[in-house]
């Protein structure tokens, strides 16, 4: 049995709605992925030097990164090599078998959120504007809410006009409070009275926005070792997770943002928004693989809930998915 039908049969066992969700998110990507390695099979009837070439181009087109797609270009070389595979349809399958160990390969920071057990959880977002870091924000309190955990939102981005308003207008709509002060207060300080409201009502989570700005690097640092470091007075440990947020439709530019943020502080994980929105979903792969920080959550759709937890098989699958009808055993 190939890959994908062991993959898509270990998905079928899995949440089904999530499953939907990942397959109708990564439409567009798949489109412009799964659809031309599909062609490219179709029209080549041997596995040669010609074959990989076209294949590297439609991975790059697709952002898996440059650095990434050599790497597993080379892999899938001596993968056909080792197996003596001639037949293109059976390196469609290698190719899916591949993307899911260059997500895992040398996993040491683990996919899923590390919560706080004995306590109060300090979830810290960073992100440019515009990334879409407030709904982030918004629809992961919804979905620990779901979970029956009480939550409790900071506004610590007090810079950018409007931001303190976005969030308490999720806040609303999720029926979680939002701890606040005036525009242009200092964030750290809003930090402290969040914790302390938060400690104070035996809330679960604590999910906590901060300032965009990219201009000043040093500023930004300052301000977020400021943030943590009031965190982490108050409850030792904290912060427990620092989400970077980033727009999947922005491509390498959303690379761009990682490294800076990456230089800045200790991220440890990524939520990529609009995924659904790109062709070019690809970017998961060579964020995860260039940069070793691994891709928390992703943004599949408009509504409540297309917030989900990554998961590096349900991706692969819905890359592909269809690739059963094209007859691959």
């Amino acid at each position: 049995m190939s890959f994908f039908k062991r993959l898509k049969e270990k998905i079928t066992q899995q949440t089904d709605s999530v499953s939907e969700k990942f397959k109708e998110g990564l439409t567009k990507t798949r489109t412009q992925f799964a659809d031309k390695v599909n062609d490219l099979v179709a029209r080549y009837r041997k596995v040669d030097e010609d074959f990989f070439e076209e294949l590297e181009e439609i991975l790059i087109g697709a952002d898996v990164g440059f650095n990434t797609v050599m790497e597993l270009v080379d892999e899938l070389k001596m993968e056909v090599k080792r197996r003596n595979i001639t037949d293109p349809a059976v390196v469609r399958d290698v190719i899916t078998e591949k993307l899911v160990e260059i997500y895992q390969a040398g996993d040491e920071a683990p996919s899923k959120l590390n919560l706080n057990e004995e306590g109060l959880t300090v979830i810290l977002f960073v992100g440019v504007n515009g990334v879409g870091k407030t709904t982030s924000i918004g629809k992961l309190a919804h979905n620990f809410k779901q979970e029956g955990k009480q939550v409790l939102l900071a506004a610590g981005d007090t810079f950018r006009a409007g931001a303190i308003d976005q969030l308490e207008v999720w806040g609303q709509r999720v029926g979680v409070d939002v701890i606040k002060q005036g525009e242009g207060s200092d964030p750290a300080a809003v930090m402290y009275d969040a914790v302390k409201a938060a400690k104070a009502r035996g809330v679960d989570i604590l999910l906590c926005d901060t300032a965009g700005r990219l201009q000043n690097k040093v500023n930004l640092m300052k301000e977020l070792e400021k943030v943590k470091r009031v965190i982490e007075r108050e409850i030792p440990g904290a912060p427990h997770e620092v989400l970077l947020v980033l727009d999947a439709t922005t491509g390498q530019n959303a690379m761009i943002q990682a490294k800076q943020f990456k230089e800045t502080t200790d991220v440890s994980g990524i939520v990529l928004t609009k995924l659904d929105g790109t062709a070019k979903g690809g970017i998961v792969l060579a964020i995860r693989n260039e940069l070793k920080i691994p891709v928390k959550f992703v943004g599949l759709g408009e509504k409540m809930d297309d917030l989900q937890e990554f998961n590096a098989e349900q991706y692969v699958y819905g890359l592909f998915a269809g690739l059963a009808d094209e007859g691959v055993e």
